[in-house]
């Protein structure tokens, strides 16, 4: 199916049993609550999916489930995170031939490449799929900033077809609207500006609470889409103490917390991750429990007409 890049896409969790294998079975009920909140897509792989301890062949089994359980009615998005550029292309092209839908591509890793370096880097992944992609933009936390005039280059691959806009400047939205119209769909990658970025003209928010909060997530969207600004403000203010447990070094953990207080995860992670401890752990699950507890009551929102473009 062709992937739009609009809506929200949870970056989803990966479910480990006890013992350190995949929990193919809770995954399963996570995915199924994402699709039945109305997400558009689900992508497997990345940071919150703990892809760096992952091997091949878990992500090729991740994503062979996730197309299974979804029966092609969300978009499925591979990311890619890898330390050379033949890795990144062997990744790309298994994705586009276990049925992936699209890629989202993170810069070079461990590696601080210039900006020739990085293009060049992300060319290279485009010219050896056919799989739409988007790039992630994420300076902050991976030390690389893809400008604007790289990305003035980067558009002429027509495959390269959106960003996840993580630079945490709400400006940058606007921006890449400005300077590209539509050729380049930008979607927000930080929950703590994701209604933000939506009324900025984001088209989409690739989010992390959405894990365990799937169909809040989706109702500020489709909310703030269809123009009722004010019913979307606030389920979002309600959200806001748990969006900040995801700009945080241990997002992996508060969000799989999160997800066992909702009943669509466990809070099992894969060492070096170990599961939070003390007063950390005890301030997180108060803010979880606090959230549970006073749980907004959404209005019907799957059906609504979007009017903010």
């Amino acid at each position: 199916m062709a992937v739009s890049w609009s809506g929200v896409m949870p970056a989803v969790t990966t479910k480990f049993t006890k013992d350190g294998k995949l929990d193919l079975e809770m995954f399963q009920v996570n995915i199924e609550a994402q699709v039945s909140a109305g997400v558009s897509g689900i992508i497997l792989g990345g940071t919150l999916g703990e892809a760096s301890t992952l091997t091949t062949e878990e992500k090729e089994t991740l994503l062979k489930k996730t197309l299974e359980i979804v029966e092609g009615k969300v978009s499925v998005i591979l990311n890619i995170a890898e330390q050379t550029t033949q890795d990144a292309i062997k990744v790309a092209q298994t994705a586009e031939a276990n049925g992936a839908n699209g890629l989202m591509v993170l810069p070079p890793m461990r590696y601080k490449a210039n900006d020739y370096e990085t293009v060049t880097y992300f060319q290279e992944i485009a010219r050896s799929t056919k799989l739409p992609i988007m790039i992630y933009n994420n300076p902050i936390d991976y030390g690389i900033e893809v400008t604007l005039d790289m990305f003035e280059t980067l558009i002429k691959e027509e495959n390269i077809q959106a960003v996840k806009e993580s630079t945490r400047d709400i400006s940058n939205v606007t921006r890449i609207r400005n300077r590209f119209g539509d050729r380049l769909k930008v979607l927000t990658g930080v929950d703590t500006l994701g209604l933000e970025s939506i009324l900025m003209g984001a088209d989409g928010w690739v989010a992390g609470l959405v894990c365990a909060f799937p169909a809040e997530t989706v109702a500020i969207y489709k909310l703030a889409k269809a123009g009722r600004i004010k019913e979307a403000l606030d389920i979002y203010r309600w959200f806001l103490p748990l969006l900040e447990l995801d700009i945080n070094p241990q997002l992996v953990q508060n969000i799989k917390l999160a997800e066992v207080a909702t009943g669509i995860g466990t809070e099992t992670v894969r060492a070096p991750r170990l599961p939070l401890q003390g007063a950390e752990r005890e301030r997180v699950l108060k803010i979880i429990k606090e959230g549970v507890a006073s749980r907004p009551v959404l209005p019907e929102y799957l059906n609504l007409t979007e009017v903010l473009a």
